[in-house]
């Protein structure tokens, strides 16, 4: 009785702030005291379908943008990791990836802003794709860097024994060994390039409009609807990412 009880509390904590954006989105007007809304219509999310909606174009930026991002950082996290796992200074490499984050994101921002000013990139797509990429890429590294193990070694000196070629041994051996963790990789900078809003805002100069940005927009427009709307689309992608990640990971421990 005691576990139903808390997994009712979990699931409510957890849906609860989805189902209050959700009636929002259909909202017109909501004056407190009112426990609902006066009255529900369709107009805010078919704003979202027609051609020329801001909010559209936010949503299909912020997906290409985080896709580009995830790919890249983890493309380069898989390519940098294998590099240095033989190294003896690996340590020191790994350690090299943290100052990212020991500088903290802002303060990376406003130093690549100067960069991106002087080369031209500021307040534009690639230049943000850029500043997110230099976050994410030495997460990705980080997160790779543990799959290079001496039990990864022992699989490719094996293939190597029995004449494998260097494409096979990568398509047939390292790749299905490595596809639950470049899987997590490319999930969470997904995510943190997804729900990026300062870098986006600093070196986009307002002119990139990611869904984030948007989000924002409305909420200092006070409107409230559009607001509700924007965040929904903003937690239905990394919601779905999220369960589609644990199918595959909960799949895979099941076969193994």
């Amino acid at each position: 009785m005691l576990r139903r009880i808390v997994h009712f509390f979990l699931i409510a904590v957890i849906f609860l702030p989805v189902a209050v954006l959700l009636i929002l989105s259909f909202s017109e007007h909501w004056i407190f005291p009112d426990v609902l809304p006066e009255n529900f219509h369709r107009q805010t999310w078919l704003r979202l379908f027609s051609t020329e909606s801001e909010l559209r174009q936010s949503l299909g930026l912020s997906i290409v943008v985080s896709l580009c991002v995830a790919f890249f950082s983890t493309l380069m996290g898989c390519i940098l990791s294998r590099a240095v796992s033989t190294s003896r200074y690996k340590k020191y490499y790994i350690s090299l990836a943290y100052l990212p984050y020991i500088l903290s994101p802002v303060v990376l921002g406003v130093l690549w802003h100067y960069f991106a000013v002087v080369i031209g990139l500021n307040a534009s797509f690639i230049g943000v794709v850029s500043a997110q990429f230099l976050i994410c890429f030495p997460f990705g590294f980080i997160i790779l860097s543990s799959f290079w193990t001496r039990h990864i070694s022992n699989y490719e000196e094996l293939s190597i024994t029995l004449g494998s070629s260097e494409w096979f041994r990568f398509k047939k051996v390292i790749f299905p060994l490595a596809k639950p963790v470049l899987g997590l990789c490319f999930f969470q900078c997904f995510l943190i390039s997804w729900f990026d809003y300062g870098l986006t805002q600093l070196i986009g100069g307002g002119q990139v409009k990611t869904l984030t940005l948007s989000v924002f927009n409305f909420i200092n427009e006070a409107n409230i609807f559009l607001a509700a709307l924007a965040s929904l689309l903003l937690v239905i992608p990394p919601m779905t990412l999220l369960f589609f990640n644990k199918k595959i990971i909960l799949k895979r421990t099941l076969i193994h």
